[in-house]
């Protein structure tokens, strides 16, 4: 580079710039700061990638103090500093583009303080934030969340010692309570959930076993410091269901629990030991009653609460500059790197490029930008990148579709399925209000035989079991009527409310038009269910597999694959003699969030797009395949969750011989303006462009997150695939590759809801399905019909859902 340069004068120009900004800056506030110490010198060098040696000198940046000063190769210095912010705030550390950046100490006004690692303006790394009331986490912190392995020690004496995620205890961790308890096991967001041990201190009694949502819940056991002890089924911190009461001379108690004495029932066995035998013969056991448990012996078992924390860290502001990279108007930045909309004022960020000399002209300068970025980089690229980076800038702001009416047509008197909704809606009102045993989890296995099923007789006077009615008369067939009432127990179906959302005087809504299966859709008026016709051989072989899914949506409570509720049959008298067989289903969508886009993928291309024009798409509309244009993008807890439930979903549905299954995602956009076009994370809504601007960083939006950890209520409603905060980045597909399944990525991002599930479980790979492979790949290629080998299948459709799923990293 020669000094005679465009480059090299820009280059100078800016040092003139630098070093008058200092005497400015020094002279406004009047601050002298003492030098680095030699450790921080040496850490302030490495932090900004410097070369041998660095120089120190007084002075500093807009209230900086004297430190290290190195280039940092693209033209901002990296130095220690100590600067007293506009709104009284103090940071004193390491200083990198206008940013905490390194080690360093940030004091807020209201006495918060953060000491440790920053990058870019967030807290990244190790550190220490400290609260005025006394409270104090030390550990890792992660784009301004704690977030790692960390302690967090409460203002009443409460210490926690274990994992976090984005501010709540999530994974293993130890708790110690102030009045002595402790508890050691497993957290899910910020409450006891999974497996731990809770011993409590003045009783020296314990509990070993399952809990949920921060209370004893499923199967545990209890031990009292006089040696009785309980193992069972446990409900909201009291047994409830199978159970044994054990006490110390060996003598037990086995039954069925509950606290209401109309529900509890058992048998007492006495010891076979003597001391034992007499101590019965007496009458001391005998007399006992198994309601003490809950009046007495758990009297004094209060598990304790835990603590809410006032303000998060992720919630603090940043009163400092902007980057020189971006927009010059100041901003108020949080830890996380969210902007205020306040009103405090910050001093302009100089621009590095503007010399001093009045001579130079903003061309010039420009120009030399340029030059100088083509000669430090040294970037080219072919004509096909440029065609795609072109493809990029073309690219049409994307806008939510126009809202649509609700989907389907109401069925009402003198449609022609009226009679059969009407016939449907009687019997499941039969069936599940029919009066029987408590339903089991634990269910034996002629409960899923096949012949497990009961037809019942609807004529139209009605009869002892059936009401009157105005149909013709029908036959109404329940199938492994057990098993379902043990799934809608499991997916914690109220009996009422499921009646009342199917069988309730508002009518079920038919689909416009049948699926490719030839089958009928109806919903529910609240959506929350969804009511599918079936072909006789898609029943024999949900029945061949139910006790494989019943065993999977068991053991795992964020299984992906649909929720099944009931398989009926409704056999229609006169002369048509038909059979109408039908699965009553959970609706994925059904959310408190409008669903913009909704796409079915399956991970094949033949024939995976949709054929409706742009201007016919609407809400409702599934799109494929190749009409997906996103990464969807999960927080990282809830990423490696979903990988591994994924694999757990298709190791089921390969093991039951399944293909043909796909996954259904729907897509609330969270930022949309006014005009329906849909707001990237980085871009700004016009008309208030001067008051709000969004992160940066590849994180999700901070405001609502906080949301969600001040109101726990509020994640009772996320789950894996249900109401999950997340994001998505945009793809564009090049032009020379029309079945790229999956586009590049440009960098876009959008803040979403995302809803998703695995449906259309119930194709195995019959003789039909083996003679379209075999027909398919005369003409096609093998690998991108969807017809294949159900192990084929399952690696297939993995590979491209890891594709399209990434981790927000």
């Amino acid at each position: 580079m020669s000094k005679d340069s465009g480059v090299f004068k820009a280059w100078e120009a800016t040092i003139r710039k630098t070093q008058a900004a200092k005497k400015r800056a020094n002279s406004i506030f009047g601050i002298t700061l003492a030098h680095l110490p030699d450790e921080d010198h040496a850490a302030a060098a490495a932090a900004s990638n410097g070369d041998e040696g660095s120089s120190s000198s007084s002075g500093g940046d807009e209230g900086a103090g004297s430190g290290s000063s190195t280039n940092g190769g693209g033209g901002t210095e990296c130095y220690y500093a100590e600067k007293v912010l506009p709104n009284g705030d103090y940071y004193s550390g390491q200083w990198y583009d206008n940013f905490p950046n390194g080690r360093g100490k940030y004091l807020w006004t209201d006495g918060c303080m953060y000491v440790g690692e920053w990058y870019k303006g967030k807290t990244m790394g190790r550190g220490r934030f400290s609260w005025p009331s006394g409270a104090t986490y030390e550990g890792e912190f992660k784009s301004g969340y704690m977030d790692g392995t960390g302690t967090y020690s409460a203002a009443n004496g409460d210490i926690y010692r274990g994992q976090w995620v984005m501010n709540l205890k999530h994974g293993h961790g130890i708790k110690h309570f102030a009045n002595g308890d402790w508890y050691e096991g497993d957290w899910r967001r910020g409450l006891q959930e999974g497996q731990g041990k809770y011993q409590w201190k003045t009783t020296s009694n314990y509990y070993v076993g399952e809990w949920k949502n921060g209370n004893i819940c499923g199967k545990g056991t209890f031990m009292w410091e006089n040696g009785n002890r309980f193992d069972g089924q446990w409900d909201d911190g009291v047994p409830k269901g199978n159970g044994t009461f054990t006490f110390p001379d060996g003598s037990f108690y086995v039954g069925n629990w509950s606290k209401d004495p109309t529900e509890q029932n058992g048998s007492y066995y006495p010891s076979t030991s003597p001391s034992a035998a007499a101590a019965a013969h007496s009458g001391s056991q005998l007399e006992w009653d198994p309601q003490d448990v809950y009046n007495v012996y758990l009297a004094d078992a209060q598990v304790c609460p835990c603590e809410k924390v006032s303000v998060l860290p992720s919630q603090k502001k940043l009163a400092v500059w902007n980057s020189s990279k971006n927009s010059e108007k100041a901003r108020r930045l949080s830890v996380d790197g969210r902007v205020s909309v306040g009103n405090e004022r910050a001093f302009e960020r100089m621009n590095m490029w503007d010399g001093d000399d009045q001579g130079a002209s903003s061309a010039a300068a420009g120009d030399a930008r340029r030059d100088m970025e083509a000669e430090l980089l040294g970037m080219g690229m072919d004509m096909e990148e440029c065609n795609f980076a072109a493809s990029l800038n073309k690219m049409l702001p994307m806008r939510v579709p126009k809202a649509s009416k609700r989907q389907g047509d109401p069925i009402c008197k003198g449609h022609k399925n009226y009679e059969l909704m009407l016939n449907l809606q009687l019997g499941i009102r039969h069936s599940v209000g029919r009066p029987g045993p408590a339903p089991s989890l634990d269910l034996k296995a002629s409960a899923f035989d096949p012949k497990e099923k009961v037809w019942t007789r609807f004529p139209p006077e009605g009869s002892k079991h059936t009401p009157p009615h105005n149909c013709s008369e029908f036959k109404w067939k329940d199938y492994c009527p057990l098993v379902f009432r043990s799934l809608r127990k499991l997916f914690k179906v109220d009996a009422a409310d499921y009646m009342l959302s199917i069988c309730g005087d508002n009518a079920l809504r038919e689909l416009s038009s049948p699926g490719k299966s030839g089958s009928f859709f109806y919903l529910t008026h609240d959506d929350r269910y969804m009511i599918k016709t079936m072909k006789k051989a898609e029943v024999k072989v949900l029945i061949r597999m139910l006790a494989a899914y019943y065993n999977h949506v068991r053991s795992f409570d964020n299984t992906l694959v649909i929720r099944f509720y009931g398989l009926h049959c409704v056999k229609l008298t006169g002369p048509a003699q038909r059979k109408v067989r039908f699965i009553i289903m959970g609706n994925l969508f059904v959310s408190e969030y409008a669903i913009h886009r909704r796409f079915d993928l399956k991970g094949s291309s033949l024939g995976r797009i949709t054929d409706k024009p742009e201007s016919e798409i609407d809400a409702n509309t599934i799109l494929k395949d190749l009409d997906l244009n996103f990464i969807f993008k999960l927080q990282k807890a809830w990423f490696q969750e979903f990988c591994r439930q994924v694999d757990r979903d298709c190791e089921l549905l390969e093991q039951e011989r399944i293909m043909d299954y796909s996954l259904l995602v729907g897509i609330h956009f969270r930022d949309v303006a006014s005009n329906r076009e849909i707001i990237p994370t980085k871009a700004e809504t016009p008309s208030v462009a001067d008051e709000v601007e969004r992160e940066e960083g590849p994180r999700l939006s901070r405001a609502d997150m906080d949301q969600l950890v001040l109101d726990p209520t509020k994640w009772a409603r996320i789950r894996l695939g249900m109401n999950m905060p997340a994001r998505v980045e945009r793809t564009v597909r090049r032009n020379d590759c029309e079945l790229q399944l999956v586009g590049e990525p440009t960098g876009e991002f959008y803040d979403v809801i995302m809803t998703f599930g695995i449906i259309d479980i119930l194709q195995d790979y019959d003789i039909s399905k083996k003679l379209e492979h075999a027909y398919k790949s005369i003409q096609y290629d093998p690998t991108s019909i969807s017809a294949v080998d159900p192990k084929q299948y399952s690696r297939r459709f993995r590979d491209f859902i890891f594709r399209i799923f990434a981790e927000d990293s």
